[in-house]
């Protein structure tokens, strides 16, 4: 299926449009892209912007629709095409030039030396997210050579720190908080199957809300020789355990009726059985089988997990303090204020301190709009005739997260299809297949065409 790729591309665009982008030329911005160390603190997002407005420029973006704005080490681009109807809201497309650091004594190659072997492009940021957003560049470029005026206008937007604070994702959120939708390269995908061939794919529409919390208890201590009830560290570890028994309500909404519903038949068994009783009825023993399946039970509820832990200061005292944090994950639509409070409830001790860490942003799924779906499914299934196009809800945030606060519909539309276990995103020796590269060229171009005429 890969080597007939090719061939397929052309099959997602509209009839009369032009050609995608040429594959090679995606091929060698990917490859390049790569080099650039764009990890927290390198100072490389920046160059990294420079030379996509390099590539933009000399595909004829005028100066004045390339800006790119810097933020302490870091930086925003955005690229515009100009619409002819002022009117209509732009839709925008969505990636992150940052990547997460890599130690190059851990890798089999240098992360940040692209290596192209054995069908695949190798290096840190290759499948996140520099392969959807070289796609997108390629796109862009490709669209603006053809002399392509759509009736919308067409905003690229690449954020620079989506791995670790978000600060420029808040940026761009707010400055095009008037979009008439969001398409992120960074959400959904494709899944191959081990013989290489497409069987799915997901449009990502919402995403859990991540907030963190820590649990504390504290203690006047003392003398290790004599002991007292107030020991910190028993009583959290008492708490720890009232969170590990504690399931949330389960719950459903548009996004995992639909994807439980269509995988189903595709998963087979009690646990296929299962989602599809409870894409229907919501039904509660469903729920539970399905809450035993670690990929499934995000699906299905809130999930809180405990994740760091700290407490005492000598090995022959009391500890004075104890301490947990717990991870949550949250279903989109309820509050973080409402699930401090159940964990508060859980715990059960009036002497627990429970503090909510950082500032976490809480947003609802994306409507399933008929527009985006059909557009999708047209251009996916142009590349892959047959397969499974469904939406979904990610338990990972993205820039779509701020997006989405601000009533943005934001749609994770990725054009990578890989082998599961293939995906190493923030993992060793993370790569990405070349022989898609044609086809997902393809699939932006047929998009973007789609949703901005």
């Amino acid at each position: 299926m890969r080597g007939a790729y090719g061939a397929l591309a052309l099959l997602a665009l509209p009839h009369g449009a032009m050609a995608a982008a040429d594959a090679g030329v995606a091929k060698a911005i990917l490859m390049r892209s790569i080099a650039f160390r764009t990890v927290e603190g390198a100072g490389q997002v920046p160059a990294l912007a420079a030379y996509y407005a390099g590539v933009l420029k000399a595909a004829g973006f005028a100066e004045a629709d390339i800006v790119i704005t810097p933020m302490g080490e870091t930086a925003t681009l955005a690229a515009t095409i100009r619409g002819s109807d002022p009117t209509l809201k732009p839709v925008a497309l969505i990636g992150h030039m940052d990547v997460v650091a890599a130690n190059r004594a851990d890798w089999t190659r240098d992360p940040f030396v692209p290596v192209e072997e054995n069908g695949y492009i190798f290096g840190r940021g290759a499948e996140d997210n520099k392969y959807d957003v070289a796609m997108m560049v390629a796109t862009m470029a490709q669209l603006k050579k053809d002399g392509w005026t759509p009736r919308r206008t067409v905003i690229l937007l690449l954020s620079g720190d989506e791995e670790t604070d978000m600060v420029t994702t808040r940026a761009l959120a707010a400055r095009y908080q008037g979009l008439e939708l969001l398409l992120n390269g960074d959400g959904g995908g494709g899944l191959l199957n081990d013989d290489g061939k497409p069987v799915l794919y997901q449009l990502q529409a919402g995403e859990k809300t991540y907030a963190d919390f820590e649990i504390g208890f504290a203690d006047a201590g003392g003398h290790s020789s004599a002991p007292t009830p107030g020991n910190p560290i028993y009583r959290l570890a008492r708490a720890i355990d009232r969170i590990a028994a504690h399931q949330f309500p389960p719950m459903r909404n548009a996004l995992t009726r639909a994807s439980l519903a269509l995988s189903a038949d595709r998963i087979g068994g009690d646990v296929g059985a299962a989602m599809k009783a409870y894409a229907e009825t919501g039904d509660a023993a469903a729920a539970e089988l399905l809450s035993t399946r670690p990929e499934f039970v995000g699906q299905v509820r809130t999930t809180c997990v405990a994740t760091m832990l700290g407490g005492g200061h000598a090995l022959n005292a009391l500890p004075q303090s104890a301490r947990v944090s717990v991870n949550c994950r949250i279903f989109p639509g309820v509050a973080i204020d409402a699930v401090k409070a159940e964990l508060v409830k859980v715990i059960a001790d009036d002497d627990a301190s429970v503090k909510t860490l950082g500032d976490p942003l809480a947003s609802d799924a994306s409507p399933l709009r008929a527009d985006v779906m059909t557009a999708v499914k047209d251009a996916v299934t142009a590349r892959a005739p047959g397969v499974t196009v469904m939406p979904g809800m990610s338990a990972g945030a993205t820039d779509s997260l701020y997006f989405r606060a601000l009533g943005v519909p934001s749609y994770g539309v990725s054009s990578l299809f890989m082998k599961a276990q293939d995906g190493f995103a923030h993992g060793l020796n993370e790569r990405v297949p070349v022989a898609g590269i044609g086809a997902s060229l393809a699939q932006w171009d047929a998009v973007v065409r789609a949703l901005a005429q």
